[in-house]
């Protein structure tokens, strides 16, 4: 009888925040797949727990991945984390949990925290919908798929979250700034649950100054407000159609030409004009 996979979350800063859940698949599980051996081990340390690892992590071969998914299918259960918050979340655990499926070996979720949704739930910008990109491509041989990625943020209307390495922070912001401008919003989350947490809210513009004289520190995750809706832009006959809707209702010209103004930003005197070369 096959085992199970369970995708089990990890605190990303704060030990306090793992779950009863999480604690006992960890101590119950007969190995852990884990992305970095030291930092789980580590974890389980801290909890007094002894259960073995494997590494399972980017560099890792197809054959390893293989390998783990066979123990579950010959029934041992095993429990998959990364470094830090929910595995397999923009993290190379991802093909062991396909893999799974692939094989109709049972994947169950226990839930931790998530640096993403911590960030956002705290950002101050609106989280009613998201897109998330993870790291941007940072090897120069990605430029292209860089502006790309970053072109298309700077027209995505949703919140856009970006994580950060602190020594790659600067030159993230200066190709924001050139790419969506120095007004575009964006909340600075910084070490999420640590000791030294921090979310900072500005501009961009605001952002590339103050990071110019303060040196990054700790991992960051970018919340950037989506692009701002494009406002319709009126036309003089647009404002002539809003001035006649008033005229039928027994207005004057003028008085029409004003409200219409108010309401469309074309001046008075054009609006007033057109009415009276289309009377003429």
């Amino acid at each position: 009888m096959s085992g199970t996979l369970y995708v089990t979350g990890t605190p990303i800063g704060n030990l306090e925040d793992i779950t009863m859940r999480a604690l006992r698949i960890l101590g119950e599980a007969d190995f852990i797949a884990a992305e970095d051996t030291r930092v789980t081990r580590g974890l389980l340390t801290h909890f007094d727990l002894h259960t073995p690892l494997v590494s399972c992590n980017e560099h890792s071969a197809l054959s390893v991945y293989e390998d783990i998914a066979a123990r579950i299918e010959n029934g041992e259960n095993c429990a998959i984390v990364t470094d830090a918050g929910m595995p397999c979340i923009s993290d190379p655990g991802e093909k062991l949990v396909r893999l799974c499926r692939e094989r109709g070996i049972p994947v169950e979720s226990v839930p931790g925290p998530s640096a993403v949704v911590t960030a956002l739930s705290v950002s101050g910008g609106s989280t009613a919908q998201f897109a998330f990109y993870a790291f941007l491509p940072a090897d120069k041989k990605q430029k292209k798929q860089r502006e790309a990625l970053l072109t298309e943020i700077s027209r995505e209307r949703k919140t856009c979250i970006l994580y950060e390495a602190p020594h790659k922070l600067r030159t993230t912001l200066n190709d924001l700034h050139r790419v969506l401008g120095g007004e575009r919003v964006v909340s600075f989350c910084r070490e999420l649950t640590k000791l030294h947490e921090e979310v900072l809210r500005m501009t961009l513009a605001e952002a590339v100054s103050y990071y110019a004289g303060q040196e990054p520190r700790g991992e960051f995750v970018l919340v950037i407000d989506g692009a701002p809706e494009e406002q319709e832009t009126l036309t003089t006959e647009d404002a002539v159609t809003v001035a006649k809707a008033y005229m039928t209702q027994g207005m004057s010209g003028s008085a029409a030409a004003k409200l219409a103004a108010k309401e469309t930003g074309i001046p008075k005197q054009e609006i007033y004009k057109a009415l009276q070369d289309f009377s003429s």
